[in-house]
């Protein structure tokens, strides 16, 4: 469904990604961690082309994403991005919030929408809320909106940068249980996160990143338990002790 190759990214002298390669298959989930600046958020930018990179290549779903020729919109109607900020318009409903890009990209109409939309925000735990607007809505359902939005598309594949890094502590679990039923029902999915449980309960392979690298390519269990790096040992002391 996804494969990165050799991709290199760098803003002026400053290098961030040094020679990435990976694959998720369909209905996979892959986990990326490892430390802040590592490189994780934009490795999975640079998968839908938010960030564009200067050598290797990314492919979804066949598609190149790099390719001047390929229509990076509708690549990336087929991939959904959820980010760390939830990117609502504060002026819009819930529902008109994830029915506004099926209008306006998968040209549905706005009675098409509408019932689409009231399904997917019933199934991430909204249908209570789709007349009410961001500022109405505590982070954790804001972002499940965001979610909401993005699973409208019927997407391909879902991309994840951090979705819970600002909520609080609380909140973030209603996210988690969200992702972790999508992983369930088969979604492809690359995850950037911190939380750790979550890795460890829904992953299928971890990705370990730090300096730009992608130092382990594992499944989940390896990863924990006997991970191959002593930098990856080092991270894993940290973060699951404290």
């Amino acid at each position: 469904m996804i494969a990165v190759e050799d991709v290199h990214k760098s803003y002026g002298k400053l290098q961030i990604l040094r020679g990435c390669s990976a694959t998720v298959r369909q209905g996979e989930v892959v986990v990326i961690c490892g430390p802040s600046g590592s490189g994780k958020s934009t490795l999975i930018k640079c998968v839908n082309g938010l960030v564009p990179f200067e050598r290797g290549t990314i492919t979804v779903n066949g598609v190149s994403v790099s390719d001047p020729k390929t229509d990076l919109p509708a690549l990336r109607s087929r991939i959904g991005m959820v980010f760390q900020s939830f990117e609502l318009y504060p002026h819009m409903t819930a529902l008109e919030n994830v029915s506004l890009a099926q209008i306006h990209v998968l040209k549905r109409s706005r009675a098409e929408a509408d019932e689409r939309s009231e399904k997917i925000l019933m199934r991430v735990g909204l249908g209570n809320k789709m007349t009410s607007r961001p500022s109405q809505l505590s982070g954790g359902q804001q972002q499940r909106v965001g979610i909401a939005r993005s699973l409208a598309m019927d997407p391909a594949a879902m991309l994840f940068d951090e979705p819970t890094s600002a909520l609080d502590p609380e909140m973030i679990n209603e996210v988690l249980e969200v992702m972790q039923e999508l992983a369930l029902e088969g979604m492809t999915m690359m995850v950037v996160t911190h939380e750790m449980g979550f890795a460890q309960r829904v992953a299928d392979r971890v990705l370990f990143m730090d300096g730009g690298e992608i130092l382990e390519d594992t499944p989940k269990a390896q990863f924990f338990t006997a991970p191959a790096t002593e930098r990856a040992k080092q991270f894993l002391t940290k973060v699951l002790t404290h």
